[in-house]
């Protein structure tokens, strides 16, 4: 155990470089690399997370799972990740982001390829909850790496650009893995995303540095002068890193993001996981149909996540709660015209383009940005830890009880065939997302720190 935590933990500080010149070149490489891993390699990493979503109504259809069973299954996976990233966003301030990230994405790939071979309840559910784990470690390492290489009044911007990798991912799972599923079955569904995410993590670990100081660099705040507050509290000035963490728990606005983002993330997950399922039997759509519209969603929520850094840094004067609001009410606008709009062709486009760009923009702050606004800077993991507790407990318990509703909603005629109502899920799924807007509007006045 103590080598492999030595293994796993951040290099030492070397001493200074004085040419300037050299810094600044440093600087604007590692920056470009870990960009580009911690985005377009992140979303890639989504494949092995969403790949079940994918693969519902074939594993339905072939009565291999029943959506009792799925929502056990997909549960296990938002269970572990809810604890583990509390875990290992605590244990992401002390690591190497180089080995930590890499090593995790190389056993999810591995524990996707384990799901391709199961049929059996128990063991799915062990091999997604275990994947979970291990993808816990992919959010705190992005945004401790960002916190690392990117200061305060360019983080909202640069911030919104990393969480385009959810969009990524859930695009490329509902079209790309979408079709590997229509065209080789199942079980494909899971292979294609584990071969392609061991390629993924050696990627990872080529790309990924590092903190600035291990290379010789002054911290981010220093190169770019950009501090918050010129002089720190003296407590946490002096305290240790796990001190600090600790102290996050005193902060009354972070319980209240907490709940928000879990709110919001019952909503995020209800159209991720139930999304292909519900547009199948409610409107009749193919895999490949019912993914090619979950595009627009992704579409629009890479421009949600940018739209929000850019918003709320340029708008707002990197102020969060009034760029919530206005993502909130789109968010809100799209899911209710999915549900209870025309049902036309145009009108779920609309649809999805509104709650994509309204629930992404929502996820980059109420998931992550605005608690590393608000906590100190230097324990951003553990920050991150403790809302993505919160906001995957509410993912899980989303699993469990959508598949509980919706199975209590299906009827099978007498020629075999099986007819959903979804109408108490989509009430659930809704009425989350109010609770999360009217939440997070209690923190108009939160005040940020360094």
């Amino acid at each position: 155990m103590n080598a492999l935590l030595r293994a796993f933990a951040t290099g030492a500080d070397r001493e200074p470089l004085a040419d300037t010149a050299q810094v600044d070149a440093l600087y604007r490489r590692h920056r470009l690399r870990v960009m580009i891993a911690i985005t377009i390699g992140y979303g890639l990493v989504y494949t092995c997370r969403l790949a079940l979503s994918v693969v519902k109504k074939p594993l339905i259809d072939a009565g291999i799972f029943s959506p009792t069973d799925l929502g056990l299954i997909g549960s296990a996976l938002f269970y572990t990740y809810a604890v583990g990233k509390l875990v290992n966003g605590f244990l992401a301030d002390h690591a190497n982001m180089k080995v930590f990230f890499a090593f995790a994405v190389l056993v999810s790939a591995l524990l996707n390829i384990g799901m391709g071979f199961s049929t059996v309840v128990a063991v799915s559910a062990l091999l997604w909850g275990l994947n979970g784990w291990f993808q816990s470690f992919g959010a705190p390492a992005g945004v401790v790496a960002m916190t690392n290489w990117f200061s305060n009044r360019e983080r909202g911007r640069f911030y919104g650009i990393w969480s385009t990798a959810h969009s990524i991912g859930e695009g490329l799972t509902f079209v790309a893995v979408g079709g590997v599923v229509a065209a080789f079955g199942w079980r494909y569904g899971f292979w294609g995303p584990g071969a392609l995410c061991v390629l993924v993590a050696i990627a990872m670990y080529w790309l990924v540095q590092d903190r600035p100081r291990t290379l010789g660099l002054p911290t981010v705040a220093d190169w770019r002068n950009d501090h918050w507050q010129k002089s720190p509290p003296r407590s946490l000035a002096d305290a240790g890193v796990f001190r600090t963490q600790l102290s996050i728990l005193k902060i009354p606005a972070v319980w209240v993001l907490a709940l928000a983002s879990a709110s919001i993330y019952v909503s995020r997950y209800a159209i991720n996981s139930w999304g292909v399922l519900y547009l199948q039997e409610v409107h009749g759509f193919s895999l490949v149909e019912a993914g090619s519209f979950l595009m627009a969603n992704t579409f629009a929520g890479i421009l949600g996540c940018l739209a929000f850094g850019f918003i709320s840094d340029k708008w707002f004067n990197a102020r969060r709660p009034p760029a919530n609001l206005l993502f909130a009410l789109a968010e809100i606008a799209g899911l209710a015209l999915l549900f209870y709009g025309p049902n036309s062709t145009a009108s779920l486009i609309c649809a999805f383009v509104l709650y994509g760009l309204g629930l992404n923009g929502l996820v980059t702050s109420l998931g992550g940005l605005f608690a590393v606004d608000i906590a100190p800077k230097r324990v951003a993991g553990a920050a991150m830890g403790l809302i993505g507790i919160f906001s995957y407990v509410g993912a899980a318990i989303q699993e469990n009880v959508s598949g509980h509703l919706i199975e209590r909603g299906m009827t099978i005629a007498a020629d075999g065939v099986r007819h959903y109502d979804f109408g108490p899920a989509t009430w659930f799924w809704l009425g989350s997302s109010i609770v999360s807007m009217l939440l997070a509007a209690t923190l108009w006045r939160v005040r940020l720190r360094d």
